[in-house]
């Protein structure tokens, strides 16, 4: 009965429009209230408790360093310098910006860790290149919101952080290693319908007649972006600092580029840096440490073993129930963002997992591939929000357009479910 009236309150709330974090933190205090009716202060003193053990875990510290690290490289001119030396490589031509979009996303997902400061980065540039070019705008804003799914999947990976924190058996190098092939297949996958789109369509009839930029000028401009992932993923996998030291080091490299080399960041702006970025850090970590008190009261009211023992003996088989979940995560992407859905599903799916003995950094890429599709799924697409934005139209006329992408990074996860040596021959490779 309890059980019940935690999810009701939960979706009721969300349904009266408070913010994730508070459904979840107020659903579990009162789930906790009312399964201690009987004893002093009603239990609630393993709210606070548990708020503190959502946060007080070392990796999370990563998080606001790679968001503030996504907030740098995007003031700092690199999104642009990395796009002119993308066109110098595959030149003009009907449906090469939005190759170019997708590559330079792909790139920069190797530095920020962060799907809606990528879209931002890359929209910025790409959207009004492309629109120059002739390109519609929804069409525009469905390849850069598609495009910077992808950097959830390309190491660093704040969505890998969480997993990891959630599934102690997943280290991170091992999830970032994991990720790497799974990223780049889903970055070819998206190439794919896009170019086909914009040559059957005759889109881009403009960007023939556009200059294109001197290679060896382009690659100058481009090497500091370049030698950024080298930078975080080279010293993580050479030992020199950890996924967080790493964080730490891509910033302070970020500002060097910024404010010393292009000369793009001036000391002013790095309050307006510091305030965006530590207000999406602050949103990103609250909804963390909610969802610790709405995990706490799951397994204190004993809801996950009947769920987990209803759906193993179903009688769908392992293969049935890996798509009866995949089906309702693709259902609940529609409506949550990617870090609720790692909060509140991660606890209940572990017990189902262990019983299939399922390779916990193999199901923690499937998963994180599943958040990135709903990353660009629309109604709630945190992405397509944003180069929605950008591109000035509005997401219902994204959908002829991004509905072929979706089809194409659905794809890549049928791939890792066949062959699940496409997430771990990398860390395996690598000793993780």
């Amino acid at each position: 009965m309890i059980g019940t009236l935690l999810f009701v309150v939960f979706i009721a709330m969300m349904l009266l429009g408070v913010p994730i974090g508070a459904a979840l933190g107020l659903a579990g205090a009162a789930a906790i209230a009312l399964a201690n009716a009987g004893s002093q202060w009603f239990g609630l003193l393993a709210v606070p408790q548990n708020f503190y053990a959502g946060l007080g875990k070392y990796p999370l510290l990563a998080i606001p360093m790679f968001v503030l690290v996504g907030s740098i490289f995007d003031r700092s001119g690199v999104a642009l310098r990395l796009v002119n030396f993308a066109v110098a490589i595959v030149g003009r031509g009907p449906g090469m910006l939005p190759l170019v979009a997708i590559v330079v996303a792909m790139f920069l997902g190797g530095i920020s860790g962060s799907g809606p400061a990528n879209a931002a980065a890359v929209g910025g540039v790409m959207i009004a290149a492309m629109a120059r070019a002739g390109y519609p705008a929804a069409f525009s804003a469905s390849v850069v919101g598609a495009a910077a799914a992808t950097d959830i999947l390309i190491p660093p990976s704040i969505a890998f952080i969480v997993y990891s924190v959630l599934v102690p058996g997943a280290s991170v190098p091992a999830l970032f290693a994991a990720g790497m092939i799974p990223g780049v297949l889903a970055g070819i996958a998206l190439i794919v319908p896009t170019v086909w789109l914009a040559r059957k369509h005759g889109m881009g009839a403009l960007e023939a007649a556009l200059s294109k930029p001197p290679f060896w000028a382009s690659l100058r401009e481009a090497t500091w972006g370049l030698a950024a992932p080298v930078l975080i993923l080279g010293g993580m996998r050479a030992g020199w600092f950890t996924p967080t030291e790493a964080a730490v080091v891509a910033v302070f490299y970020g500002l060097f580029v910024g404010m010393v080399i292009h000369r793009t960041i001036a000391v002013r702006d790095l309050f307006g840096i510091l305030r965006a970025s530590g207000e999406l850090s602050a949103i990103i970590l609250l909804v963390v440490a909610l969802a610790g008190i709405f995990a706490y009261s799951l397994s204190t009211l004993g809801l996950i073993d009947p769920v987990t023992r209803a759906i193993v003996n179903s009688g769908l088989g392992e293969y049935g129930v890996l798509s009866l979940l995949i089906l309702m995560l693709i259902v609940v992407g529609m409506f949550l963002d990617g870090v609720s859905i790692f909060l509140i599903f991660v606890p209940m799916l572990m017990p189902i997992v262990n019983h299939y003995h399922w390779d916990l950094v193999w199901f923690g890429v499937l998963l994180t591939l599943k958040v990135a599709l709903g990353q660009f799924t629309p109604p709630l697409a945190v992405n397509l929000m944003v180069s929605c934005r950008i591109a000035g139209v509005r997401m219902e006329e994204t959908v002829r357009w991004v509905g072929w992408m979706l089809v194409a990074m659905f794809g890549v996860m049928v791939l890792v479910i066949v062959f699940p040596e496409l997430a771990l021959w990398l860390p395996r490779k690598l000793g993780y």
